[in-house]
């Protein structure tokens, strides 16, 4: 975080190992599930910490169900501030747990991978859409203030979920890539640009889109109105693009085809008033 020249805030993985996809993943064995540490954590840190995460997925939890869940809202509720939840989905053990999961968050809290159309160890699809329908638990979380948050990623946005539940009133909240070593190599593109057009095709206007991946997640972790504005006074950030008219293919993490007119192309980024690629001025320059 301190060398590097955006602002970074986190949460804070309820497993103590953090993030450890392979070859066992983090939470198989739930006493990596430290509710005490992942508090004093939060205590000690609430000037870039969030709030606690959690991945929910079956190859990821196995077959503890709601307990790891149950243990990051009890660490941001021993943390002394109020702190969120960010909730990964994506292939949950039993259309019933997905359910229970949301019937768990509480308002201003984060489903992640909303649009997920990963199936679980056994391949049945068990996410917010099942059987062509959206799950009344999704809508009941989502009019009762869970954020919804489109993490497209390499693997967890299907065209065919959000066309399902954005109609259905479980639009997106914020939208945002899941961007990393792997899933940019992908063949959806997960480029925050790319996935802003995704949502222009689905319906969204140039306007909504930009406000969902600036405003709206500066607003949701508390950072607003100076983050994700051009205000006076706020710091000198600004994604510059171009909107394209163009036909243009988009892919889903499932090899769903849609087809568009509008793409968002970036052409230059500006962090506290440099532009990026090019050196701090003094007096912070090295030499």
């Amino acid at each position: 975080m301190a060398q590097s020249r955006a602002r970074i805030y986190a949460f804070v993985h309820i497993a103590n190992n953090g993030l450890s996809g392979f070859p066992v993943a983090e939470l198989y064995n739930i006493d990596y599930a430290q509710v005490e540490a992942c508090a004093m954590a939060l205590a000690e840190n609430p000037d870039f910490l969030l709030g606690v995460k959690v991945r929910m997925s079956e190859n990821v939890i196995a077959k503890h169900g709601l307990e790891p869940l149950k243990r990051g809202i009890k660490a941001c509720e021993m943390c002394g501030w109020p702190a969120k939840m960010m909730v990964h989905i994506g292939g949950v053990e039993t259309k019933e747990l997905m359910s229970d999961i949301l019937d768990l968050l509480r308002p201003g809290d984060v489903l992640t991978h909303c649009y997920s159309g990963a199936p679980n160890i056994a391949g049945v699809f068990t996410n917010i859409v099942q059987d062509g329908k959206l799950l009344p638990a999704a809508l009941s979380a989502k009019q009762r203030g869970v954020m919804f948050d489109v993490g497209h990623g390499g693997g967890s946005f299907d065209f065919t979920v959000a066309e399902v539940a954005i109609p259905a009133g479980c639009g997106p909240d914020t939208i945002s890539s899941d961007i990393h070593v792997f899933s940019g190599n992908s063949p959806g593109m997960p480029y925050l640009p790319n996935v802003m057009s995704k949502f222009i095709l689905l319906g969204y206007t140039v306007e909504q889109v930009v406000a969902m991946a600036t405003t709206a997640p500066a607003k949701i972790i508390n950072r607003a109105p100076k983050i994700g504005t051009l205000q006076i006074g706020a710091p000198g950030d600004v994604a510059i693009m171009d909107l394209v008219e163009a036909q243009t293919s988009f892919v889903d993490t499932r090899n769903n085809k849609r087809e568009g007119k509008l793409l968002l192309k970036p052409v230059q980024t500006v962090i506290n008033g440099v532009p990026f690629g090019r050196p701090y001025q003094a007096p912070f320059a090295v030499r």
